[in-house]
């Protein structure tokens, strides 16, 4: 089989609506397949799947349609985007070098409050990308549709 790559392009990976039951399931098939077809490593595909996985959760829960997933890959690596259709951009804290799970010590001896933050179901997603990207990602917004991107390099992938 000859597998095409979309090269600087912005292939589409996948499309939604606010009516698509686990639009973060789908999207995530989509883009594994997807990125499996150009032959890239494992564990780039894996990042990516779970950080696109997150920004489309973010934008189903967030903003409103129509929702795409796009994909442009390179020499270098990868580039996903996950546009809606919300121009505004959301406020994102600047996150220290720890990793996503690490308890911050000023919490330590915090009680339940520091607890409950940390075990919150929210508030976590965005952390994750910045780690898996290695704080390679953003937003941008445009014509009234808002791009949330994440760019992988394939070195820190290769053996």
């Amino acid at each position: 089989m000859t597998v095409t790559p979309f090269h600087r392009r912005n292939y589409l990976v996948y499309r939604w609506t606010s009516c698509t039951p686990n639009p973060a399931a789908e999207a995530r098939t989509a883009l594994r397949r997807a990125l499996v077809r150009q032959g890239l490593p494992g564990d780039l595909i894996n990042d990516a799947v779970l950080t696109v996985s997150e920004l489309v959760a973010n934008a189903a829960e967030h903003a409103c349609g129509p929702y795409e997933v796009r994909v442009r890959c390179g020499e270098k690596g990868i580039v996903c985007h996950v546009r809606d259709g919300d121009p505004a951009i959301p406020h994102v804290p600047a996150y220290p070098a720890a990793a996503p799970f690490e308890p911050d010590p000023a919490d330590r001896g915090g009680g339940l409050d520091a607890l409950c933050v940390l075990l919150t179901e929210h508030g976590r997603g965005l952390r994750i990308v910045d780690h898996l990207t290695r704080g390679i990602w953003g937003f941008r917004s445009a014509g009234g549709i808002k791009t949330a991107w994440a760019a992988f390099a394939r070195a820190p992938y290769e053996r």
